[in-house]
């Protein structure tokens, strides 16, 4: 038995990566929220979210083996591959389910029942909906946002206007994020049946979409500084710094209606991972020097 092998098809299946940076949202918004910090909770929900998150990505193979077998990119994934069969991908999605529950529940019963939201919008709505209409994007944007949110409520057991915010925050950054993805893999999703562009097409018209939920993003994201979201506010200077943060992800934008390349929509999509993931140190910055 191979156990390195083994072990890449479960990365795989879960997707360790987008797992961990899932987990890094959700404590980013533990650390925004709290008081005390909590060695045991911030575990606790490390643990929690990576298995939510995790069983979403299995559940999710599970239902697209046939059509990942069409792309490249997913073809050797371990189901489509055929090296791991559906219902031992099953076990270990039903498995991360039940575990992470339990444990977000130990945290506190809304965290929980966020993390519960999450999975079946992601699995029972947004991966059925994807072969049906562009609009599934919307509909995962919501479990793709919740993860910041998830933070806050565990730290607090309260949903009130900052995790509110934090949700807000992340929902915006969804969409360019993924429609620059969508952009790059337009050829491969068509392959599988999948058209989540704007509209379906592939067009200025599409980028015109990215460039409104960027702007859109960037202006939720300063909202704070009016000190209107309740105790999550944030310093002028914080302010200017995250709107320089965020041109640059217009910036690439607008390269990408000027050119209509799969050269501006990487550097959209590495821009997005560089603003969701710097955006969120610094607010965590700026609440501890308040």
């Amino acid at each position: 038995m191979n156990f390195t092998l083994i072990y890449r098809d479960f990365k795989q299946l879960t997707k360790v990566g987008l797992s961990l940076s899932v987990v890094f949202s959700s404590l980013a918004g533990y650390l925004l929220a709290t008081e005390e910090i909590k060695a045991l909770t911030l575990i606790l929900l490390a643990i929690g979210g990576y298995l939510m998150v995790g069983a979403s990505n299995a559940f999710n193979q599970i239902i697209e083996k046939d059509t990942d077998a069409l792309m490249k990119r997913t073809m050797n994934r371990p189901l489509p591959a055929g090296r791991m069969h559906v219902s031992m991908a099953m076990v270990i999605a039903v498995s991360f389910t039940i575990l992470g529950l339990a444990i977000l529940y130990s945290i506190n019963p809304k965290s929980a029942l966020f993390g519960a939201i999450s999975i079946f919008l992601y699995t029972s709505v947004y991966t059925p909906l994807k072969p049906i209409t562009p609009l599934a994007v919307f509909v995962g944007a919501i479990p793709g946002a919740i993860p910041f949110m998830l933070g806050w409520v565990a730290a607090t057991n309260t949903f009130s206007i900052e995790p509110g915010m934090l949700f807000l925050i992340q929902f915006f950054w969804q969409f360019p994020h993924f429609w620059a993805i969508a952009w790059l893999q337009f050829d491969e999703y068509k392959k599988a049946g999948f058209n989540l562009m704007p509209m379906g097409k592939k067009n200025k018209k599409a980028v015109i979409q990215i460039i409104i939920y960027t702007s859109c993003l960037i202006i939720v994201s300063i909202i704070p500084v009016l000190k209107i979201t309740g105790t999550f506010y944030i310093y002028p200077i914080t302010a200017i710094l995250l709107v320089a943060l965020g041109s640059i992800m217009l910036y690439y934008a607008i390269k990408l209606y000027k050119h209509q390349t799969n050269k501006e929509a990487r550097q959209l999509m590495l821009s997005s991972v560089l603003y969701i993931t710097l955006i969120q140190v610094i607010y965590v910055v700026d609440k501890f020097l308040h």
